[in-house]
């Protein structure tokens, strides 16, 4: 027995209106009225108990514009209008096809009665061999149903009879049993369109649902791998990897990369013909361990374990859960070296990590930087954690340097040997952080220099060079050290005073 799906009084204005369009288009042009029906994300989540901010309205025989177009023709009108309400309807905008981004058909978005519709024709594609770009026709509901990813996306509700349909015959029972299955052959399905791999992976770990064996072993197949490098954007791959990051189970999206073989295809710069391959082996022990801080709950309590101190110190908010998971996914890369820069203090070479960040997922400044810092500073990282674990006070400016605002969740670059290894490591990094909270540096990152580069070289007299981001370094090392200085003389001399280290010319 079906589940019936119950209406918010919202959506159910939404349906009396689509309705009523629908059968003025056919009055005012004497043909059938569109069938409208509710498709995909939105049928699952209203079955799941979900609420969900998006609706896709599937439209039988005109395009998503054409539809839009006369709807707003309708709403003009002042006794649609005295039924309705002004303002109803928000302006249409049309999104063209985008083949080069995978996306094949041009819809039309709007916002009716405060909800967030997109308008789109049922549609049948055909792929041909080695293309990227399927050719697109009007199609059936079940032609429609059968091009998506899987069968739990592929339900329909009409808005005409007030019914779900599942023209996939398993997308129903599939839900019943928590499975991913692909409507149609899964080698097929994502040869035509490799986004669906990851698509299928998403959905899982969104919904904690286990992905169908043939589609798994499709998944890690050569050719299948090889279609998703050479048929789609990076930047589609990146939109994806987003949300299973932001998701509710960003660990289990991982395992699913790790566990098909399918690190190395989606964590790569595809500007290179051949890639390295990446060792993963070890992978599993960071992303189990991120996870089993994420899990921690009770983190205010005094004297906590190393994981409550770690999460309380280091994950304070969903940005910072997401950016742990964002740098969990590239430590495999941290352990690949990069060369050194062959100028003194010349800026250092750009980690494949970070390269990878920007061409594989074309991952915009900020998550580069973050990438970025979070390898170049792993060596200082863990100088400055083992010199606290012994006692040691450093404050350092490259200490300052690794805690900015974007690279608080560098533990997780953490791995450990074995289980004893990995305790001990924690209870270091908590220790450390914990050091870190009393000596007052954790926030040390929102400190303004007192030194400023044109006083160094004014009192150096040279010109900036590369020598200037050592300088600073100095600098920032001595107002650590003297938290109430407020005069950048004793700055400034402290760096005179070094000059040498600098090996000024």
């Amino acid at each position: 027995m079906v589940t019936p799906i119950i209406l918010t009084d919202q959506e159910s204005a939404l349906v009396r209106l689509l309705i009523d369009v629908s059968a003025n288009i056919g009055r005012s042009n004497g043909v059938a009225k569109p069938e409208l029906r509710f498709t995909g994300g939105w049928v699952r989540d209203k079955l799941l108990g979900l609420s969900s901010k998006d609706i896709d309205v599937g439209i039988s025989t005109m395009t998503g514009y054409q539809f839009g177009t006369l709807m707003k023709e309708y709403l003009e009108q002042p006794e649609i209008r005295s039924r309705y309400g002004n303002g109803i309807l928000g302006s249409l905008a049309k999104i063209e096809a985008n083949p080069a981004k995978s996306k094949h058909l041009e819809t039309v978005t709007t916002k009716v009665l405060g909800l967030e519709i997109d308008l789109v024709n049922l549609r049948k594609e055909t792929y041909v061999e080695d293309s990227r770009n399927p050719t697109m026709e009007f199609g059936t509901p079940k032609d429609d149903a059968l091009r998506r990813d899987s069968t739990v996306n592929a339900l329909f509700y009409n808005l005409m009879t007030a019914e779900i349909e599942d023209f996939t015959g398993q997308g129903l029972q599939d839900m019943e049993l928590k499975i991913i299955r692909t409507p149609l052959s899964p080698y097929q399905t994502f040869k035509d369109d490799p986004l669906r791999i990851l698509r299928c992976i998403r959905f899982a770990s969104k919904l904690g649902y286990q992905i169908e064996a043939e589609a798994e072993r499709s998944m890690s197949d050569g050719d299948i791998k090889n279609a998703l490098r050479a048929k789609i954007s990076r930047e589609r791959v990146g939109i994806e990897i987003e949300k299973m990051l932001g998701g509710p189970n960003p660990r289990m999206a991982l395992a699913l990369i790790d566990r098909l073989g399918l690190y190395d295809t989606i964590f790569t710069d595809p500007r290179r013909v051949e890639c390295d391959s990446i060792d993963t082996s070890s992978w599993n022990e960071t992303y189990d361990g991120l996870q089993e801080i994420m899990a921690v709950r009770d983190v205010g309590a005094k004297g906590c374990d190393p994981l409550g101190t770690i999460k309380s110190t280091l994950l304070r908010s969903s940005d910072d859960n997401y950016l742990a998971w964002l740098l969990c996914s590239f430590t495999p890369w941290s352990r690949v070296k990069t060369a050194v820069p062959d100028i003194p203090m010349g800026k250092a070479p750009r980690p494949l990590a970070a390269t990878v960040a920007r061409e594989g997922l074309k991952a915009d400044n900020k998550v580069m930087k973050l990438v970025e810092g979070a390898v170049n500073n792993l060596h200082e990282i863990t100088a400055s954690k083992d010199a606290i674990a012994g006692s040691d006070v450093p404050t350092t400016s490259p200490l300052k340097r690794k805690l900015d605002s974007t690279s608080r969740d560098d533990l997780g670059l953490m791995e450990a040997e074995d289980e004893t290894a990995r305790l001990l490591l924690l209870k270091d990094y908590a220790t450390w952080l914990s050091r870190l909270q009393e000596l007052g540096l954790l926030d040390a990152h929102s400190l303004t220099p007192l030194v400023k580069g044109s006083q160094l070289s004014k009192a150096l007299n040279t010109k900036t060079g590369p020598w200037m981001k050592a300088a600073m370094d100095m600098a920032m090392e001595w107002q650590l050290r003297n938290p109430g200085a407020t005069d950048p003389s004793d700055g400034i001399a402290e760096v005179v005073r070094r000059k040498e280290e600098l090996r000024l010319a």
